[in-house]
């Protein structure tokens, strides 16, 4: 009775073991690949803001990289193009601000993106899936560009506030 149970576990341990090598290689198989047509769309800035972008180099280089993520095709293609983001990133940040977009809102938008790009690097060097990690990326870079709106459509003139 007991050999009988030892077998029967045994079996089971390696019935178990083969069914998570099946997984692991669909896993691979399918990741292998990435597609950018499930990224989401680039938020447009209005033509304030992009007077006021359109003047600093670093940011324009930067937006030149990022839309190179839309012509990926796979995960090499994706790493190229992170790798030119996390380069991009760094002089922007090392960069002049434009007066209006010197604040605070607009730099730590800019570290949360700088985190994403991380993490998608991390993502590609791990070989795990990258579309999330992705999607992250460019919802942060669409908020990074949503804040430049809401500063020059700001009519609240802070000075007021400041001066008691």
């Amino acid at each position: 009775m007991g050999k009988l149970f030892v077998l029967g576990a045994a079996f089971l341990l390696l019935l178990s073991c083969n069914q998570n090598k099946n997984n692991d290689n669909a896993d691979g198989a399918s990741g292998s690949d990435f597609d950018a047509d499930e990224l989401p769309e680039i938020f447009l800035v209005n033509a304030k803001a992009k007077k006021i972008l359109g003047e600093w180099p670093e940011f324009n280089g930067l937006e030149t990289s990022f839309e190179a993520l839309y012509r990926a095709k796979n995960k090499e293609d994706l790493g190229f193009v992170i790798d030119d983001l996390i380069e991009k990133q760094k002089l922007l940040a090392a960069s002049t601000y434009p007066e209006a977009f010197d604040i605070p809102q607009i730099k730590s938008r800019q570290r949360v993106f700088r985190t994403y790009i991380l993490k998608v690097k991390a993502s590609l060097e791990y070989r795990t899936e990258t579309a999330t990690p992705a999607l992250e990326m460019v919802e942060a870079y669409n908020a990074m560009r949503n804040q430049f709106n809401v500063i020059v459509n700001n009519a609240l003139d802070t000075q007021l506030i400041l001066d008691e």
